[in-house]
């Protein structure tokens, strides 16, 4: 996944125990809530996960500051999916490759092995291994997995091939075998969060034409509306 973003480490969004307001302008009780994500082509509702708090304190802060209003998801591939969160996306000019816009600064990566890139997982976008070693995160760019089914053989193919010999945990397998998935991605870009409604949407939004590669840019504009933060 491309981006240009500097190699800087996030140190904000630290939680603290004896303050209310947190951060980033949020407050303790908005840890607690889910995302709202208006969208050309319909509606789609966020979790974030817990275990992730650097990114999900960085992801609320940005939507409660209005940050992804009006951006476009500018990378789509379908049966694999779609991405977003370039502040250059949102009047960008004709033909504009977009992919390289975002805050000055990356989160450290946050891999825990219950999270994994099943269909429907919110994820982070990040710059490759070559000069980004340390796998952090783009400090706004996202991506929503469409994926697809695999069969038995097809992860394995992924265990040996893409995941150097890694074994994926017999339980992510049968996911992977029934709702499908991006297992090569896993424990290499961070999974911080879920769909709870709206993967019609996300279906909808990865079956548009597109330029093809490399940019895969939707031919014609879909747009994130409005993203802000609702009570579960």
């Amino acid at each position: 996944m491309r981006f240009g973003i500097s190699l800087l480490i996030v140190a904000a969004f630290i939680i603290t125990s004896c303050n209310p307001r947190l951060a980033g302008g949020l407050r303790k009780h908005d840890l607690h809530k889910d995302i709202e994500m208006v969208t050309t082509k319909g509606t789609i509702v966020l979790r974030l996960s817990d275990s992730t708090p650097l990114h999900r304190d960085n992801f609320l802060a940005l939507v409660k500051k209005g940050y992804y209003d009006s951006v476009l998801f500018h990378r789509v591939i379908r049966k694999f999916m779609i991405q977003a969160g370039d502040p250059n996306s949102k009047r960008p000019a004709a033909g504009a490759p977009l992919g390289d816009g975002g805050p000055a600064y990356t989160i450290p990566a946050e891999f825990r092995a219950s999270l994994f890139h099943k269909r429907g997982v919110l994820a982070a976008a990040r710059e490759g291994d070559d000069v980004n070693p340390q796998k952090a995160s783009s400090g706004s760019q996202f991506y929503i997995v469409q994926g697809k089914v695999f069969s038995p053989a097809g992860l394995d193919s992924v265990e040996q091939f893409r995941l150097k010999g890694r074994k994926i945990p017999a339980d992510q397998r049968a996911v992977y075998q029934s709702i499908g998935g991006a297992p090569h991605l896993d424990q290499g870009y961070t999974v911080f969060g879920e769909v709870i409604r709206g993967m019609e949407v996300v279906d909808s939004i990865a079956a548009v034409p597109t330029s093809g590669r490399p940019n895969d840019r939707p031919l014609e504009d879909v747009r994130i509306l409005k993203m802000r933060l609702i009570n579960r």
